[in-house]
């Protein structure tokens, strides 16, 4: 009998994982994931709940279950990027990290120690496997669909991980959640990033990063207020500027077009978006799913930021990552966060970080 480790967290997903891979004859083992160590605002420890709820999950599958504390690992692999990235000005996605470096990574070699054949983890996303290469696919639910967020797992990585959700709608899995009287059936999705919870993120990051105060400028260069650090803000944001109607200025929002870090501005504007606008981007490196196309230039499809619509780009590989040209003008394309491809068949060609942006 085959031993599958499933990454619990304590929600629907992992839950009905397990219980999937349970019916289908595997001998299957939850492994529980604390990555972080800190409390909450209200002294609690986050992850304390997520674990009770793991433990009752396992106890009516009737499988073993085990807790591993990946916080060290997790701390210098991605939270100390995190926090590099925002001191460069750059909008981190922590939650890609973390599936490359923790979920696929530590997590994989202590699940081979308990005598793992496979890890199954609650992402929506498949797998298969063609002549020996294995390509990531979106999954049935497109509203759900996660392949942005693996897009820097590599061959060894994927060959060794099931997903058992590809092929169901988050109803479904809800629906089969409360069939079996999971008490996770109705537990609600976590959102944002897993270290911050429900937190305020600015109260978050300045226990980290001393802010540094600075000017509100216009494009034009005209003083409008002060900031309170450019790392609390992000390309597009509109609310939290603090700058109001300004004497002299039309009516209309005002949004942030650029965070200039040599000398602390923060740059807005107000009206017409076309400052938001670009016509392509580079990456810094590229991780290719299954292997580097043997084209050095052609035309397919790209995601920005998760849950976008796919949008057409031209690729042209480079040395040290990739150049990509919209077929359309791209809103707020953000560096840091990650330039992800995919075929018309759905296959994620993989991902690289975005670097520099042209206008």
């Amino acid at each position: 009998m085959k031993t599958i480790v499933v990454g619990m967290s304590g929600g629907v997903d992992s839950s009905v994982t397990a219980l999937l891979l349970k019916e289908q004859g595997y001998n299957v083992i939850g492994l529980f994931m604390k990555n972080w160590e800190e409390k909450d605002d209200l002294g609690r420890c986050t992850s304390t709940q997520d674990y009770e709820d793991v433990a009752r999950v396992c106890d009516a599958l009737d499988i073993p279950y085990y807790a591993v504390n990946f916080s060290k690992e997790y701390y210098e692999r991605v939270f100390e990027y995190f926090l590099k990235s925002y001191r460069e000005g750059r909008t981190p996605n922590p939650d890609v990290l973390c599936n490359r470096e923790i979920k696929f990574g530590p997590f994989i070699e202590h699940a081979k120690m308990l005598g793992a054949e496979k890890i199954a983890t609650g992402h929506y996303a498949k797998v298969t496997e063609n002549n020996g290469l294995y390509y990531l696919q979106k999954c049935a639910d497109s509203t759900k669909d996660q392949t942005y967020f693996l897009n820097q797992l590599n061959q060894t990585q994927l060959s060794f991980v099931l997903f058992p959700l590809a092929n169901l709608k988050k109803t479904q899995v809800r629906k089969i959640a409360a069939e079996h009287n999971l008490i996770t059936a109705n537990k609600k999705d976590s959102t944002g990033i897993c270290f911050i919870g429900e937190r305020n993120f600015r109260n978050f990051l300045s226990h980290y990063l001393p802010a540094q105060k600075g000017e509100i400028r216009s494009t034009t260069g005209k003083l409008l207020g002060y900031h309170s650090g450019l790392m609390y803000y992000t390309i597009g944001q509109h609310k939290g500027l603090g700058i109001g109607g300004q004497k002299g200025e039309k009516e209309g929002a005002w949004f942030v077009v650029k965070k200039d870090l040599t000398t602390n501005t923060l740059v807005v504007a107000q009206g017409d978006e076309k400052d938001l606008y670009s016509l392509g981007l580079t990456t810094a490196g590229f991780n290719w799913i299954p292997i580097p196309p043997k084209e050095t230039s052609f035309e397919c499809f790209a995601k920005f930021r998760y849950r976008q619509p796919d949008q057409k780009v031209t690729v042209k590989q480079e040395k040290n990552g990739v150049t990509l040209t919209f077929a359309t003008p791209q809103k707020a394309i953000t560096q840091g966060q990650y330039a992800v491809l995919y075929d018309k068949a759905g296959n994620c060609l993989g991902g690289g970080e975005i670097d520099n942006i042209i206008k």
